[in-house]
């Protein structure tokens, strides 16, 4: 099954569509204060590298890197559409995500995600990501946990 991961505008029609689903899934797990997700217009203001993969042609998932000068780059909006899900598009995208970093200069990529995304915890700490106070914006919060991995 081919797959191909390319850089995109997340307003595009199939990166809006995933992002929304990712809202939609993350909704009723969270409340507002602990959902992060930047926006689409956010994502667009940032300058985040934004980037979609497909497999057989068909918009798989999306993830994205915001830099942070020439400290770090954090992923923003991971998501891998279920149906989609335990055939590696994920790990193919930190790799795509990490290379890209590495690519810019960067040291660190880290993250922050919702305690209720456990594959995606397990799937951040195999691929080697150590858990770190809140760095940034974030503040402690229960329902929130936060990543990094260093790129050498």
């Amino acid at each position: 099954m081919p797959t191909a991961i390319t850089l995109e505008r997340p307003d595009s029609p199939e990166a809006r569509a995933l992002i929304a689903e990712l809202e939609a899934l993350l909704e009723p797990l969270y409340p507002s204060a602990s959902r992060h997700g930047l926006s689409v217009e956010r994502l667009l203001a940032e300058n985040v590298a934004f980037f979609v993969v497909r497999l057989n042609g068909e918009p798989a998932g999306c993830g994205g890197v915001q830099l942070f000068g020439q400290d770090y780059g954090e992923v923003k909006r991971m998501y891998v559409r279920p149906a989609y899900r335990g055939q590696g598009l994920a790990r193919q995208m930190l790799d795509h995500l990490a290379a890209y970093a590495r690519g810019q200069g960067l040291p660190l990529l880290r993250l922050e995600t919702g305690i209720h995304q456990r594959a995606a915890i397990r799937l951040y700490e195999q691929y080697g990501f150590q858990p770190i106070p809140p760095f940034g914006t974030y503040t402690a919060d229960p329902l929130s946990r936060c990543f990094e991995m260093r790129l050498s």
